[in-house]
């Protein structure tokens, strides 16, 4: 068995698990395995082994502590245990299992643990991402950025170029981008500056109306025809009409506008559209969306993927220019394969992936304060948990047990209660407290010694196990870790 946690048995119905705890958490672990040994039809069977925090065990610990004869069909340990499993249950004879490492987590957990992950490796939108400005910047940073889009998911390079203006240098920034594998397309009605790129290998060119028509045609090169009038789409036909004549590719875009300039309508056009061309290629340019609105766009992003997946929109306009639309790229590329699943399998968007939920988190574990103060009592070591419940940060080890919602009142009650902390302590103790506050905050979870989640963008941190000073090795609160 691999040590990437397999899934649970498709079957638990009459089968024996026994769950591996330590002492702190022997009490909490029983009460919710009970609940779902009844649930599951299992039969369930508690280990406490000999020591008060489960996150500390590790492969080579159990293999000494454990019984040579465990009567059981499956092993369950905390999600917290370090080592090999193979070794485990070869030493055992028995199937080995990491649960989660949240103890809240346990039912959903078995709720979910038997399903197959939603497979989210297919997409069918194509990302253009923008490079604004391109002819203003050095070659070497067009090329930085050109394959950071492309590692990010964006599957065409776009040079955004400057009206007016001939960008005399873009043949050889194009050839740059090719020679490194990249499809690009480049955004200009200007006629010599769209024939040196052509001419170098770019693909696609933005854009096509009436006004460089003529010479459009002449140019064996993809299009991108949007309306003379952007109210009315219908004055694309003499543009769609007049390519097709001559042979050249060409996809659609009837524009989409920022909130406040005719969003709605712009939707309602694309979808006229849709039912108008029914077979044609169609381009959305989602930066007017993301960039022109101060909003986190991770949601937007995902609704938009949506609505062109539903429409059959096989292509997006993108950027990252403003800040808060940093990592839009990366974001479409998550919401286009949550959107295609979504639909291609017939299910909701919902449980598939967490990598978009990032302000919040997509389950709140709140600590309770009954239960830690009953935790707090049981405690016999100086080291600090800290927790944070729906509306106070908690702080707590064997001399005591101080609560507050802002962390400087709390350290203060720690300090005039005596407590003494040499610099490393008091280094740790501020860095997790405020990690805590942010979770207060947000509402988000907070786990010791662990990063905060923020989707796809969450760095995770050295865990207890890692930490190179032993005296960072704080005990974690009993709602944090599975089996402790």
């Amino acid at each position: 068995m691999n040590q990437g946690t397999p899934p649970l048995p498709t079957d638990l119905k009459g089968k024996t698990l026994l769950f591996v705890t330590g002492r702190l958490a022997s009490e909490s672990v029983t009460t919710i395995v009970q609940q779902l040994a009844a649930k599951f039809h299992f039969q369930a069977e508690i280990l406490t082994l000999g020591i008060s925090v489960a996150a500390l065990m590790h492969v080579d610990w159990l293999l000494r502590k454990l019984p040579e004869d465990l009567n059981c069909d499956l092993l369950v340990l905390p999600g917290w245990v370090q080592g090999d499993l193979t070794r485990l249950e070869e030493h055992v004879q028995v199937a080995c299992l990491k649960g989660p490492k949240n103890i809240l987590d346990l039912p959903e957990f078995f709720q979910s643990g038997s399903k197959t992950p939603a497979d989210l490796s297919t997409y069918d939108i194509e990302i253009i991402a923008e490079i604004n400005h391109a002819p203003r910047l050095p070659v070497s940073e067009i090329i930085l950025l050109a394959e950071s889009f492309a590692a990010d998911g964006a599957n065409v390079i776009d040079l955004g170029c400057i009206p007016g203006s001939t960008w005399n240098d873009v043949s050889l920034v194009v050839g740059e981008l090719i020679a490194r594998d990249l499809v690009v397309s480049i955004d200009s009605f200007n006629e010599d500056e769209v024939t040196l790129a052509v001419d170098a290998g770019a693909s696609l060119v933005l854009s096509c109306n009436h006004t460089n028509l003529a010479w459009a045609c002449q140019l064996d090169v993809e299009w991108v025809v949007i309306p003379d009038d952007i109210h009315d789409i219908t004055t694309m036909h003499h543009s769609i009409e007049q390519l097709a004549s001559h042979g050249r590719r060409f996809r659609i875009d009837p524009i989409l506008e920022p909130i406040g300039f005719g969003f709605a309508a712009s939707l309602q056009r694309y979808a006229a559209a849709r039912q108008l061309w029914p077979d044609l290629p169609m381009m959305m340019g989602i930066g007017n969306l993301t960039e022109l609105t101060e909003a986190d766009t991770s949601g937007m992003n995902l609704l938009l993927a949506g609505f062109c997946q539903e429409l059959g929109i096989q292509s997006v306009l993108t950027t990252q220019v403003i800040n808060w639309a940093r990592t839009a790229i990366k974001e479409f590329d998550f919401a286009r394969r949550q959107a295609w699943h979504a639909i291609h399998k017939k299910t909701l968007p919902k449980h598939l992936s967490s990598d978009l939920v990032m302000l919040r988190d997509p389950k709140r574990h709140s600590a309770n304060p009954e239960q830690l103060e009953q935790f707090a009592r049981q405690i016999k070591d100086p080291n600090y948990r800290i927790a944070v419940s729906d509306d106070a940060l908690y702080l707590l080890n064997r001399d005591g047990f101080w609560t507050d919602s802002d962390p400087f009142d709390l350290f203060q009650q720690a300090i005039a209660a005596g407590i003494e902390l040499d610099s490393s302590h008091a280094f740790y103790l501020g860095y997790e407290l405020c990690k805590a506050r942010t979770a207060l905050t947000l509402g988000k979870n907070y786990v010791q010694d662990e990063a905060l989640s923020w989707g796809f963008l969450t760095c995770p941190e050295k865990s207890i196990h890692d930490r190179d000073r032993p005296q960072f090795r704080h005990s974690a609160t009993p709602q944090q870790n599975t089996h402790e």
